[in-house]
């Protein structure tokens, strides 16, 4: 089923959140903009591919070879490169379809990664990892509904965002206190300290994200009846 555009009010509400690292698509403004969107060899998109080859790198590093140290710096430069992509593709006007798709991806692939490494060799206790599952869950869940109705993911909440990038910037942190017991009285309480930020963004804007679900299905219902 096509997804339609959101009508009225229902476009408004629209601007709120979405599922772990997701981003904003930009609304075509110039008439060479299918070319341009339709391009895959471009700045942004290589940097996401860079970004989602670290993800198996890292995992290698950590569980495998155990060299921290290196997997510090796999995270920390994966984790502060979220930004670049849409950054490049905004400012080089080579916003695409691939890299609309890539960005949110490599996010998702460096956040599940990271926690399900991290769970598996105690750096994050089990509730933690949990909460962040449960979330992803009941987005998950919301999905059904939406294609019910003709709707396809909503757009993205600044405060999903926010919380994406504390996130990617807290992991390695945490592994930083992990790593090195001399960093740990440090970077131990300021890597829990964003963990925790991060985790209470991403429920607020998950709850966000669940409300206007409601209110398209109720629109969508109402439509239905009338």
């Amino acid at each position: 089923m096509r997804a339609r555009r959101l009508p009225g009010r229902m476009t408004q509400l629209a601007g709120r959140t979405s599922c772990l690292g997701e981003r904003a698509q930009v609304e075509p403004t110039h008439a060479n903009t299918a070319v341009a969107a339709s391009r895959v060899l471009t700045v942004p998109n290589l940097i996401s591919f860079a970004r989602l080859a670290g993800v198996p790198l890292f995992l290698y590093l950590f569980l495998v070879a155990h060299a921290d140290g290196w997997a510090v710096v796999v995270l920390a430069v994966g984790g502060t490169s979220d930004w670049v992509d849409g950054y490049a593709a905004r400012r080089l006007n080579q916003v695409s379809k691939l890299g609309a798709l890539l960005d949110p991806l490599a996010d998702r692939l460096y956040i599940l990664a990271t926690l399900l490494a991290f769970t598996v060799r105690d750096v994050v206790p089990w509730p933690f990892t949990a909460a962040l599952l449960l979330r992803e869950a009941m987005l998950a869940a919301t999905l059904p509904v939406l294609r019910r109705y003709g709707y396809g993911p909503l757009p993205v909440h600044y405060l999903g965002k926010t919380a994406t990038f504390i996130l990617l910037f807290a992991f390695p942190v945490l592994l930083l206190a992990k790593a090195s017991p001399g960093a740990a009285p440090v970077a131990g309480p300021i890597g829990w300290a964003l963990a925790w930020w991060a985790i209470v963004l991403y429920w607020i804007a998950g709850l966000f994200y669940v409300y206007q679900v409601v209110q398209v299905a109720r629109a969508g219902h109402r439509r239905s009846a009338a």
